[in-house]
C-alpha cells in the first residue's frame, strides 16, 4: 500500500484484499480494492466578493490553481435543478415542499461556493441569479436566492436533458475544481426522446457529478438511477414530498464535503493479462468496465468522480496468462490519479497505489479459499442483480421467476447482513424461510415500496471487520 498527498489536501490510501494463490493453470485473479480519502476536512471559506458584473473572479489569495483549493477548501460550484412541470401541482403541497427543500439546500451552500437554481420544465429557466452565470454564496446571495424561489410555480412538460445541458453550461462558466448538480424530478421524461437524454448524459459525463432524486411515485426508476450512474452521483426516492427538505440538506452537506475532483482509478496490467471487469461495490454497485479510457501502454483509467472524507470499495477481476506451480507475477498495479489543474498535457498527479499479485501453487486448500472481502462483495453484486431480475419478472407476470429471484435476494441479504435491503424485500414478499430463500409474492404491494426496493437495490453493506 502506498499513499501520497499534497499540503492540506485529503490523504488517499489503497488497500488490496485478495487470495493471490491460483491452482496450476489458473487464470482469474480477483481483488477488492479499498480506497480511503481522509484528513482533508472541508471548512467554511471566507466569502469571495462577487464582481459587479455578477461573474466569477478570483479575490487575492482565494484560489490556488495548483491544488484547486481556495481559502483552505476547494473552489466549488453547484447547480440545483428543480422540476416545475405541471405534475408538481398534484398535490399542491409538492411544489411547496420542493421550494422549502431548495431553500434548505441553499442555506447549506458554503460561503465562497458558486451556485445557481434552475427551474426545469420542457425548457430550463435560470431562477437565480439569472444572468447566465453563477452567484457566489454569502449571506446576501443566499437570501436573494431564497426570495427568487417564490417564482417557482408548476406548469409545462418534462425535458430532463435540457436541464442538464443548462447546468453544464452554468458549471462550465465557473473556474471550479468541484462541479456538482442536484436534480429533482417527479415525473417521466416525456417531452424529449430517450436517445436525447442518453446523448446529453454522454456529453456531460466527466464534466460534473450529479445526484438525482425522484419525488412521489410517477417517475421512472431507470431514468433517475441512469442519470446518477452516468454522472457518478447518488440516486434515491423521496416517496413523501415532506421528506425533501431533510434529503436536500444531506445531499448538499455531502456535496460541500467534496475536496478532490476528477479522480480516476488507473489499472496497469502486464503483457498477456486483461481486465475482465472493474466494479464499484461499496457504497453501491456500479459497473465501471465500459468507462475505461486508455492511459498509455497496458493502462486504463476508470472515473470515480469527486471525493471528500470517505471510503469506497472496488472489485477488480483480471485474467492472467496460465503458469506453472511456483511461478508468481504482478497481476495489476492500481493507482489513484488526478489531473494537474491548468497544466494540459502534463502527467496526472499520483494519489495512492496498490499491487495485485498472482502466485501459482499445488496446495488446493489455499488456492480454492475465497478471500472474505471478495466473497462478500460477489454476494452483494448478485443480490442487486437478483432484485432487478425478480422485480422485472414480477412486472411481466412471471410469478415463478420472480419468486425464485426474490427468494435468492432474501437469502443473500440475510447472509451478508444487509438489513436495510432485507426490510425492503419484506415489503414485497412474505418470507417463509430466510436461510432457504423460500418466499411468497405479496398480492398487493404499495407502489412506493416497490420503487424504493428498485431504486436502492444497488446499495451495499461493507464486510464486518
Amino acid at each position: 500500500m502506498a499513499h501520497f498527498s499534497t499540503p492540506d489536501a485529503p490523504r488517499f490510501s489503497v488497500e488490496v484484499y485478495q487470495n493471490e494463490y491460483l491452482p496450476e493453470g489458473g487464470r482469474e485473479v480477483n481483488a477488492i480494492i479499498t480506497v480511503t480519502s481522509a484528513g482533508g476536512g472541508a471548512t467554511a471559506v471566507p466569502p469571495i466578493p462577487a464582481p459587479a458584473h455578477g461573474g466569477y473572479e478570483d479575490a487575492p489569495g482565494a484560489y490556488d490553481g495548483a491544488s484547486g483549493r481556495g481559502g483552505g477548501s476547494p473552489r466549488a460550484a453547484v447547480v440545483i435543478m428543480v422540476d416545475c412541470s405541471g405534475s408538481m401541482d398534484y398535490p399542491p403541497t409538492k411544489m411547496r415542499h420542493a421550494r422549502d427543500a431548495t431553500a434548505a439546500a441553499i442555506d447549506t451552500v458554503r460561503d465562497g461556493v458558486a451556485f445557481s437554481v434552475v427551474a426545469g420544465t420542457h425548457k430550463a429557466v435560470e431562477v437565480f441569479p439569472g444572468n447566465g452565470q453563477l452567484a457566489i454564496a454569502d449571506p446576501l446571495t443566499r437570501a436573494q436566492a431564497k426570495e427568487a424561489l417564490r417564482s417557482l410555480s408548476p406548469g409545462g412538460g418534462t425535458a430532463i436533458g435540457t436541464w442538464l445541458l443548462q447546468a453544464d453550461l452554468l458549471l462550465g462558466s465557473a473556474d471550479a475544481a468541484i462541479r456538482h448538480g442536484i436534480l429533482l424530478t417527479d415525473g417521466r421524461n416525456e417531452h424529449e426522446e430517450p436517445q436525447r437524454l442518453r446523448t446529453v448524459l454522454d456529453a456531460c459525463a466527466g464534466r460534473f457529478t450529479c445526484d438525482a432524486r425522484g419525488v412521489g411515485t410517477d417517475w421512472e426508476v431507470e431514468e433517475v438511477t441512469g442519470i446518477a450512474a452516468a454522472l457518478l452521483g447518488t440516486a434515491d426516492i423521496v416517496a413523501d414530498p415532506a421528506g425533501l427538505e431533510a434529503d436536500f440538506t444531506r445531499m448538499m452537506e455531502t456535496a460541500m464535503g467534496k475536496e478532490v475532483a476528477d479522480v480516476s482509478l488507473r489499472l496497469w496490467t502486464p503483457k498477456g493479462a486483461e481486465v475482465a471487469y472493474v466494479k464499484q461495490v461499496a457504497p453501491t454497485v456500479e459497473d465501471l468496465t465500459a468507462r475505461r479510457a486508455e492511459a498509455g501502454p497496458r493502462a486504463g483509467d476508470y472515473p470515480t468522480g469527486s471525493w471528500g472524507d470517505e471510503s469506497r470499495d472496488y472489485h477488480l477481476c483480471v485474467r492472467v496468462p496460465a503458469a506453472e506451480v511456483g511461478q508468481e507475477m504482478l497481476a495489476a498495479r492500481i493507482s489513484l490519479v488526478q489531473p494537474v489543474p491548468d497544466e494540459v498535457g502534463s502527467p496526472p498527479r499520483p494519489l495512492a497505489q496498490g499491487l495485485v499479485r498472482a502466485v501459482w501453487t499445488d496446495d488446493l486448500v489455499v488456492s480454492t479459499a475465497m478471500n472474505p472481502q471478495v466473497a462478500h462483495y460477489t454476494g452483494q453484486a448478485e443480490l442487486a442483480q437478483a432484485i432487478k431480475q425478480g422485480m422485472n419478472a414480477r412486472k411481466s407476470g412471471d410469478a415463478e421467476q420472480a419468486t425464485a429471484k426474490l427468494g435468492r435476494a432474501v437469502q443473500l441479504a440475510a447472509a451478508s447482513g444487509n438489513e436495510d435491503t432485507a426490510k425492503l424485500l419484506a415489503k414485497v414478499v412474505d418470507v417463509l424461510d430466510v436461510a432457504a430463500g423460500t418466499v411468497r409474492l405479496k398480492a398487493k404491494v404499495a407502489e412506493a415500496d416497490e420503487m424504493t426496493l428498485e431504486t436502492r437495490s444497488t446499495k451495499t453493506v461493507r464486510v464486518k471487520k
